[in-house]
């Protein structure tokens, strides 16, 4: 089992900046283990479906929506263990509950929800104009 923690969110104004955080914990996870997970940052508003924001595996290499590219940067750190999101030059379009997420299927597409396994409670970030 994998238990998900994030921290970091909160409100700012549009240009602005946040970093989120993920604690990774469980008698699945360690340093070794945990580079074994794909990691996710996935954000949700009222009324739609969970987004795909971005996501790393356990060697660095990160794919993100286009909607983000340029502005947001995850990053992991496998000894800790823990996911991260920079998130730069933020926009009132960004405001949304986000969640980090841990799943070892490399086989599907990584940044549709419904390949993760574990979520954690989430972290809101509102963005005013």
């Amino acid at each position: 089992q994998v238990q998900l923690v994030e921290s970091g969110g909160g409100s700012v104004q549009a240009g602005g900046s946040l970093r989120l955080s993920c604690a990774a914990s469980g008698d699945t996870v360690s340093g070794d283990t945990f580079s074994t997970y794909y990691m996710g940052w996935f954000r949700q508003v009222p009324g739609k479906e969970r987004e795909g924001v971005a996501y790393i595996d356990g060697a660095g290499l990160s794919r993100y929506v286009d909607s983000v590219k340029g502005r947001f940067t995850i990053s992991r750190d496998n000894a800790k263990p823990g996911l991260y999101l920079e998130m730069n030059s933020l926009k009132p379009e960004d405001t949304a509950m986000y969640y980090c997420a841990a799943t070892k299927n490399s086989m599907a597409y990584l940044l549709n929800r419904n390949t993760y396994n574990y979520w954690g409670q989430g972290t809101q970030v509102t963005v005013s104009s």
